[in-house]
């Protein structure tokens, strides 16, 4: 049936969102400009910001880029920030940027190598609780090195691929055979319950190693985005970040690696499916076969990416480049020593990165009219206004309770830059800013596990391919992530509020950090002694 043209239009906008979401963002964009000139700017820029909250919120709805962008571009155009002022905040933030855009891509020419990982780990442990807890840990290492976003896409993939494997098998079909695992229709009955019970299994694993990435990545300053952009503004290079998280980050890992054993003892929200006997035959057969194919080739491309691995710790952690110069590093190295030459075959590792690389950009915009309308002002006033480890506390929960609902970077970016605004201005003092920093890094990483749309590693996992084979919907996402969200939120606020500062004065001491002053503008300089 034909449409017209009028309708053709409405149909294509936002594409395939619901039309009340359509309708919604359409609204924002008229209502924007009344307020901002007939009402106060002050409350049309609260308005913009409730607005890309709601976008951020709905991403499974509709992914963020299109609707924030659509708001972004209004904003710059109605006068509530400047195109400069956009290109200010990009070129301050171009180390999150060039993160994003080569790093991931890096990664992506490393998936051999974590695959291989991966997968001796799922068939080699036999034990429940010991495979949960190795796929969180595995998960915490790599996402405190790599990223986050790409340590989920190698266990989504790995996950997929074995879940075929067996799927293929019990639809009657041999298991190189071709294959639609999205349909139950050929299952053979006496295998139902078994799939049932590995899509539980499955499930489990998926949701340990996201956490894990939420352990491992609050640690370092390229765990996650806005990590980097908190330790550019505080001049921390990747050591002492990790030493200024320690007194918060370490109790908390502790106690979430308590958490994954104890909610698969006791089968709680979810956790403690086992995998079928019947499964573990089929993979275990699947894999021999696998070596058996495996050719001198394929091995000396797993050397070269344990060696380039080496070089990618080592670089970050002696600091040796940017963070997204050393992963433009393991693009070039990685490529080069396996053979992969096509442009084409390079165009696929930058897939992944681009779209939430071009999101961050649309956060910037953002961000810059809070700048420009001073909107966070009056809640930073007040709490600054608070004494002692009040003002830490307080930075904490706000930060935790606005990243459950929305993204974790927007909200670490936002707070960060009003904080070095106080120190600029000498509000605060460089002891308070660094303890605020703290605060705000964990407050972002930490309580954003409770939702899909605190933790891009999340949101990933939720709208891949995945997500509908092993029956992961947003409230089961939420359900089993509850008992992570009460332990690492209580836990970090503990921290925040009993150990921090007298663990921060013995790292001082200890000589192992330094303090630092603020010269003229916003120029942070470290000083030797304490």
């Amino acid at each position: 049936m034909a449409i017209s043209l009028g309708n053709a239009f409405i149909k294509n906008f936002l594409g395939k969102a619901p039309d009340w979401y359509k309708v919604a963002i359409i609204a924002f964009l008229i209502i924007n400009p009344f307020v901002f000139f007939l009402i106060d700017p002050f409350v049309a820029g609260w308005l913009l910001v409730i607005e890309f909250i709601f976008t951020l919120a709905m991403a499974l709805k509709c992914y963020p880029l299109q609707p924030g962008g659509l708001l972004a571009i209004e904003a710059v155009a109605i006068g509530m920030t400047s195109p400069e002022m956009v290109k200010h905040e990009l070129v301050a933030n171009i180390e999150v940027m060039l993160l994003l855009i080569f790093m991931v891509a890096g990664i992506y020419f490393m998936k051999q190598l974590l695959l291989y990982i991966f997968t001796k780990i799922l068939i080699g442990i036999h034990s429940k609780t010991l495979l949960s807890l190795a796929f969180c840990m595995m998960a915490a290492f790599l996402s405190a090195f790599l990223d986050a976003l790409t340590v989920i896409a190698v266990v989504i993939s790995v996950t997929i691929g074995f879940y075929s494997i067996y799927h293929k098998v019990a639809s009657g079909q041999e298991p190189h055979s071709s294959h639609d695992h999205t349909s139950d229709s050929n299952i053979l009955e006496v295998s139902r319950d078994d799939l049932e019970n590995y899509r539980a299994f499955l499930r489990s694993l998926l949701m340990h190693a996201g956490i894990g990435t939420a352990l491992g990545g609050v640690m370092t300053m390229v765990g996650e985005p806005q990590n980097l952009i908190i330790a550019d503004q505080a001049g921390w290079l990747f050591g002492e970040f990790i030493i200024r998280m320690l007194p918060v980050t370490l109790p908390v890992f502790l106690c979430g690696i308590v958490t994954c054993v104890l909610v698969e003892k006791f089968q709680i929200c979810g956790y403690g499916a086992r995998l079928p006997e019947n499964v573990r035959r089929i993979l275990v057969d699947f894999d021999n076969e696998e070596r058996k194919r495996r050719t001198n080739l394929d091995y000396a491309k797993l050397i070269i990416q344990v060696v380039i691995a080496v070089w990618l710790i080592v670089g970050l952690a002696m600091h040796l480049a940017a963070v997204g110069l050393i992963g433009l590093t393991v693009i070039i190295l990685a490529t080069s020593f396996t053979g992969i030459t096509e442009e084409h075959a390079l165009g696929k590792a930058f897939e992944e990165a681009l779209p939430f690389t071009a999101l961050l950009a649309v956060f910037f915009s953002i961000v810059a009219v809070i700048i420009d309308q001073k909107l966070f002002a009056p809640i930073i006033d007040m709490v600054l206004s608070l004494e002692g480890s009040m003002q830490m506390t307080m930075f904490y929960i706000a930060n935790g309770l606005l990243s459950m609902v929305s993204d974790n970077v927007f909200v670490g970016t936002v707070y960060i830059n009003e904080v070095k605004s106080a120190l600029i201005d000498g509000i605060i003092t460089r002891e308070q800013f660094d303890m605020l920093a703290v605060a705000i890094n964990t407050g972002t990483n930490l309580p954003s596990v409770a939702t899909p749309n605190g933790q891009a590693a999340f949101l990933f996992a939720l709208t891949s391919a995945l997500a509908p084979l092993i029956r992961l919907s947003y409230g089961r996402m939420v359900y089993m992530a509850l008992p992570y969200t009460i332990v690492l939120s209580l836990v970090g606020l503990a921290c925040i509020e009993f150990t921090l500062v007298p663990m921060t004065q013995w790292f001082y001491d200890l000589g192992w950090i330094t303090q630092a002053t603020v010269e003229a503008g916003s120029h942070i300089a470290p000083v030797v002694g304490h």
